[in-house]
């Protein structure tokens, strides 16, 4: 098997910007290279008591993308083969958007064939099980222990798909979620992933999750997680497309159904979402936006007022921003 690393030069500061417009794309599993210091829920994780000093940071960060090539040659990307051109010449459109409302830095892409690996699976040699406040969240290859039976725990499997519940916007949301989940409570998860927020909103009593990501990957994770979990699939509605501007999603999503709408994506994304999603959601109905960068509070607070919503809560933890708002 061989594999194709697309390497870009850019900044840190739009390293999730970059990951996000790129995966629109269907190049997924980013490979991070910086100099941020890691932080020291970072250094507990790797088990190492006392960690070299690293270089100073100095902003630049690559990110590489690995694809994977046919016996013909072409790479495999969102299930169909394309030439090798035609993926970087897309990479290079993606990279040009981001740049219009973004500094990216150099920006530069190198492509370089990659020895046999197996990108996709990888990466589960780092990811544990771990606890959120009193809720476990356990991946499918590890075991349950004896300790923790009778708690409550969420056996979840990325896959493909983003999402573990490790990252500090997914934690922001989920406690959100468990105060205003109500038996019989519908849910509207914009940006699904692997599925964890609706997972734990029926976890958590609701009736019904309708999902929408634009990734098809999430579908079969959401599928996996929810079998993983013991929750029958008739709950949990999965459409792939894009809520903010396709109009045929916002229709099979339904409009003024939602008691609650949880999203957890880049805050350019929700600013763009908020006016849009107020249509989906009941009189009254809870908005719960997570993935905002410090930096950009302002910024999205200012959409969910203009978009006449009451700011009910903010919440940090480290560097991220959630908010809760009411639909009046």
């Amino acid at each position: 098997m061989r594999w194709k690393k697309f390497r870009i030069k850019t900044l840190t500061q739009a390293e999730d910007i970059i990951i996000s417009a790129l995966y629109d794309i269907g190049l997924e599993g980013a490979q991070i290279e910086d100099k941020i210091p890691l932080t020291a829920v970072e250094k507990e994780q790797m088990f190492v008591d006392i960690l070299p000093q690293g270089p100073e940071d100095d902003g630049i960060a690559y990110l590489s993308f690995f694809v994977e090539e046919d016996a013909s040659g072409k790479l495999l990307v969102q299930g169909k083969g394309l030439e090798e051109a035609v993926v970087l010449e897309q990479v290079r459109g993606q990279l040009e958007e981001v740049r219009a409302f973004c500094e990216i830095g150099e920006g530069s892409i190198a492509v370089d064939e990659t020895e046999d690996i197996d990108w996709i699976n990888n990466w589960k040699q780092y990811f544990h099980q771990f606890y959120i406040d009193d809720l476990l969240v356990i991946p499918s290859w590890e075991e349950v222990a004896p300790q923790d039976h009778g708690k409550m725990i969420l056996h979840i499997d990325p896959g493909t798909a983003f999402g573990t519940g490790m990252h500090e916007t997914t934690q922001l949301c989920i406690r959100q979620l468990k105060k205003y989940v109500t038996p019989g409570s519908t849910i509207l998860d914009v940006g699904t992933g692997s599925g964890i927020l609706g997972i734990l909103a029926l976890m958590f009593g609701a009736k019904r999750v309708v999902g929408t990501d634009l990734d098809p990957c999430a579908v079969e994770a959401v599928r996996d997680n929810l079998e993983a979990n013991g929750i029958a699939p008739e709950k949990f509605e999965m459409l792939t497309g894009n809520l903010i501007t396709q109009r045929e999603i916002q229709d099979r999503v339904g409009y003024g159904c939602y008691d609650i709408v949880a999203a957890n994506i880049l805050a350019e994304v929700l600013v763009a979402l908020t006016p849009v999603v107020i249509g989906q959601m009941k009189p009254g109905g809870i908005l719960i936006l997570s993935g905002i960068i410090d930096e950009k509070e302002a910024t999205v607070a200012q959409a969910v007022k203009e978009a006449g919503l009451k700011l009910l809560e903010t919440h940090y933890q480290g560097e991220w921003v959630g908010m809760t708002a009411r639909k009046e």
